[in-house]
């Protein structure tokens, strides 16, 4: 695409900003990995837009609402603008093709892995795929950047992790150098 020139770290939520309790929906449940916020200020430091890209099945089981969802995801883009690292644009997938409830209750592209999310945020923000990162916890994660064509695709995991991503970092400090 002519034009397309910015670029952007994508972050998955639940296991690489907030410890996966399962179904975070309120601040008090939301501890953050350590790491995060320098990952953060480094990418933002290096020209990159923060955008966060979550699959939030919980809203679809109806453990939550979107506005439950909204309000933590405000607490949270605050913590990072204290930080120094200012979020740009929150995605989420509140569907699910098993477990959803209702209108929730199909398929979706922007479910990870599918790229739907990535896709609409490079649309939005005029993003340039190959020069954005996407670092994630999980393998849907790290397809969902692969399926996107996102150039480089960080799984934070155990050295001892198989996956499909371009680097397995142990550490989200580990991440910086991977930038």
């Amino acid at each position: 695409m002519a034009g397309v020139t910015g670029r952007a770290l994508f972050l998955d939520r639940d296991g690489v900003i907030n410890v996966n309790h399962g179904y975070v929906h309120r601040p008090e449940q939301m501890d953050f990995v350590p790491g995060i916020f320098a990952l953060s200020r480094a990418a933002v430091q290096r020209s990159y837009l923060l955008i966060v890209v979550t699959n939030q099945a919980g809203i679809g089981r109806g453990y939550y609402t979107e506005a439950d969802f909204a309000a933590v995801t405000a607490w949270m883009c605050e913590q990072f603008k204290a930080q120094g690292a200012p979020i740009t644009a929150v995605y989420h997938c509140p569907h699910h093709p098993e477990h959803g409830v209702g209108e929730y209750k199909r398929e979706s592209d922007w479910r990870k892995p599918g790229p739907g999310m990535l896709l609409a945020a490079a649309r939005d923000h005029g993003l340039h795929l190959p020069d954005c990162v996407m670092v994630g916890d999980m393998e849907s994660d790290v397809e969902a950047g692969l399926n996107a064509g996102v150039g480089r695709v960080i799984r934070y995991a155990d050295q001892t992790t198989d996956s499909r991503a371009h680097h397995v970092a142990p550490s989200l400090e580990r991440c910086i150098d991977l930038l």
